[in-house]
């Protein structure tokens, strides 16, 4: 489903599968974020990734070859500590989870505590222990509340799936009868705090998203405008959405005749429709330059969706 958006002042956009794929900069990701820098606009980059903190993933983008502050990072991890704070202002937490958690928890006044703490705070770990949960459900049992970063069940690695935050609270939730509350996309709220992070109103800000039910639904129940981009996850679907709502646009394409592997593998966001090795067929395209055929072959030019996004959507 295609709209019409109104005027856009601000931006929030996902960062796996928007920003970088697989560790990878999506191509034209870092020409969009230098127009946004450009024209003035606030923009922030969202994950549900608790593990790592905003200076942490700035350095990662960094590798990645995009330079990007730390103040425009926003991680389920931040988003946590700031409604922990809004609900117990200085309380106790015993925490499941990386740095990005714990420095986001101590940067708002928070101790950890596994004597009688506030709060059971459950995040993103490569290294769940046994020992952990069993105190973490003998502490819900005792009283304490149980608050997740984010409902991901799996997160990705090089080797396959990991079992992410989703699939332990539900053990532990299993075990307690006690369901956590989620802080992360699609819960609207990091929406709401990520606004509020750059002073932006939900009507003038577009949400761009790889992932219909975190990403958009998300944005939709914020009340924000949204993209959806076929850039991340790979789909069996052909595309097709099956979901009551929608996103106010959507960015997909073909396979690629050029590459020929599947449009996922060539980031639409970075290519448009079908990667830009659809955008010049000989025979059909003879007006063009041999200069510009080049580039159009070669994938070398700014996507013909990047390009549709920006007359869309970006104030000039």
């Amino acid at each position: 489903m295609s709209g019409e958006f109104g005027a856009v002042k601000s931006y929030l956009m996902d960062m796996d599968g928007v920003i970088v794929h697989e560790e990878q900069l999506v191509p034209g990701a870092d020409r969009f974020i230098a127009r946004l820098r450009k024209t003035g606009h606030p923009f922030l980059i969202l994950t549900n990734n608790s593990m790592y903190t905003a200076r942490d993933l700035a350095a990662r983008l960094a590798l990645s070859g995009l330079d990007v502050e730390a103040g425009s990072i926003w991680t389920s991890a931040l988003a946590t500590a700031q409604f922990l704070t809004l609900q117990r202002p200085g309380g106790s937490a015993f925490v499941i989870g990386e740095a990005g958690l714990t420095t986001a928890l101590h940067e708002v006044g928070y101790t950890l505590s596994e004597r009688n703490p506030d709060y059971v705070v459950l995040g993103e770990t490569r290294t769940y222990s046994f020992e952990q949960i069993t105190r973490a459900i003998r502490l819900l049992d005792a009283g304490a509340r149980f608050i997740a970063t984010n409902p991901d069940p799996v997160g990705p690695s090089r080797h396959g799936s990991l079992p992410a935050t989703g699939s332990v609270a539900a053990l532990i939730s299993k075990a307690t009868g006690i369901k956590p509350y989620f802080v992360g996309k699609p819960n609207p709220l990091m929406m709401r705090s990520a606004l509020r992070a750059i002073g932006a109103h939900s009507e003038t800000t577009v949400m761009i998203g790889d992932r219909m039910d975190t990403d958009i639904v998300a944005g939709i129940e914020a009340g924000v405008q949204t993209v959806l981009v076929l850039s991340g996850i790979p789909r069996s679907d052909g595309g097709k959405l099956s979901f009551s709502s929608h996103p106010h646009r959507r960015v997909s394409g073909r396979p690629c005749r050029g590459h020929q592997r599947p449009l996922n593998s060539c980031i639409p966001w970075a290519y448009g429709p079908g990667c830009l090795h659809n955008a010049y067929r000989p025979g059909r395209r003879r007006d063009l330059s041999p200069r510009r055929r080049a580039r159009l072959a070669g994938g070398l030019n700014v996507s013909r969706v990047y390009r549709s996004i920006q007359r869309a959507i970006l104030l000039s």
